[in-house]
């Protein structure tokens, strides 16, 4: 029991060193990965827009932190370097679904024939996801981290290895890609 205690009342950094030196099932790395589940699945989520992608993406987010575990150098906090694997590691698998997708849906479109178009109005239709979808990678990762988790722009500049003016600038150009697209839907 004192071990248990011990763990919960050490910093993130101090575990994360800990982990660093201690064998593939030290206490040190099941706390932290018990203190990181949830924020990182949500993440997961929020990035790659379903339960199934999230479980496997913050699945491989904790693979990738326990084979890295001892690249941890402590110039952010040990939350802020977690948040941009599971970002790096979300992007990647986004990547990847994108050329799987057009993959199939070019030997979908060869083998069927092209669907009868929406009506106007609901083409007029997008939701908020479909106006991220707009954004590239790194500008929509960014946005949700931003409005929807609430990170700072010195967090983000972590997370994404930029400067504080550059976060802002992007979050800033990708907003108003997103509100033009939006006027442009609605009129």
């Amino acid at each position: 029991m004192d071990a248990i205690l011990d763990v919960r009342e050490q910093t993130d950094e101090e575990l994360a060193a800990e982990a660093a030196r201690e064998g593939s099932d030290g206490p040190a790395f099941v706390a932290l990965v018990d203190r990181f589940r949830q924020r990182v699945w949500r993440i997961c989520y929020r990035l790659l827009g379903n339960e199934h992608d999230a479980n496997d993406a913050a699945q491989e987010v904790f693979v990738r932190l326990f084979l890295h575990r001892g690249r941890f150098d402590a110039r952010s906090k040990y939350a802020t370097w977690v948040h941009g694997v599971a970002v790096r590691t979300c992007l990647s698998l986004r990547r990847g679904r994108g050329r799987r997708q057009r993959h199939e849906t070019t030997v979908a479109d060869d083998r069927l024939e092209k669907p009868v178009a929406a009506p106007a109005e609901d083409a007029q239709r997008l939701d908020v996801l479909e106006l991220l979808e707009s954004l590239d990678e790194v500008d929509r990762a960014m946005v949700i981290l931003k409005y929807a988790e609430g990170y700072s722009y010195e967090e983000l500049a972590a997370i994404f290895e930029m400067t504080v003016s550059a976060c802002k600038m992007r979050v800033s150009r990708a907003r108003e890609k997103v509100n033009l697209r939006h006027k442009d839907t609605t009129e």
